[in-house]
């Protein structure tokens, strides 16, 4: 069997409370496998946003390990977890977290700008072009829609053409007919740079678009299958 992209091997998250400790994650140990496609689903604060924060070094584990693409995460610098994010992760958030100062076109080129790429423009034009807002590249971000700004944070996840894909509730902002849409732009971008998507959602249907579902509850997995067909 293949080595798994993402391994988590007894991992456990805790955060410092007003009252002591407070432990989020509990003994999660988890593989998923290249372009194999993930759902967490559970009731809210059940751990989802918080596994998928471990998952992509966005925060440490307590205890437990974190491997992903061979590296164990608890062993990188900070510097490292980002040079790492940069080349290998596509991360999108309910927030679409686009700098407010930059066009369209440049929310999406910047960060490929950072990691050297040559053709950064060209790439995020064509990235822009796939999610349909060739016409808005020239506009700010308050000069868009919400469903038109997770559009952007799409294209700006997908043009690294990323090994993993983050999907953190990308819908949570987004009315039913931009939500379903943007979730249809996820899929085919996962599809089109053969990543592995690792997604968020409290929406059941959605998670059975998956190739596997796991629940949490109370920081466990209380159960993991296969979605049905």
């Amino acid at each position: 069997m293949t080595k798994p992209i993402l391994s988590l091997n007894g991992a456990c998250l805790s955060l410092d409370g007003n009252a002591g400790p407070v432990q989020i994650l509990d003994a999660i140990t988890l593989d998923v496998h290249r372009q194999e496609t993930i759902g967490l689903v559970g009731a809210s604060g059940s751990g989802k946003s918080s596994l998928l924060m471990l998952m992509g070094g966005l925060e440490r584990a307590s205890s437990g390990n974190v491997t992903a693409l061979g590296h164990n995460l608890s062993a990188m610098s900070e510097d490292q977890l980002a040079r790492l994010r940069r080349d290998h992760f596509g991360i999108v958030f309910q927030s679409f977290h686009l700098i407010p100062t930059m066009t369209a076109l440049e929310n999406v080129a910047t960060p490929l700008e950072l990691a050297g790429t040559s053709d950064a423009y060209d790439r995020a034009a064509e990235e822009l072009e796939t999610v349909g807002l060739s016409a808005r590249s020239g506009h700010y971000p308050s000069q868009l829609s919400g469903g038109e700004q997770q559009r952007v944070a799409l294209a700006r996840a997908a043009a690294p053409r990323p090994d993993i894909l983050l999907a953190d509730e990308p819908t949570g902002n987004l009315d039913s007919a931009n939500g379903s849409a943007i979730i249809e732009m996820l899929f085919d971008l996962r599809e089109r740079h053969n990543s592995t998507l690792v997604l968020v959602t409290h929406a059941p249907e959605l998670a059975q678009r998956c190739d596997r579902v796991i629940t949490l509850s109370d920081g466990r997995i209380e159960t993991a299958k296969e979605a049905a067909a």
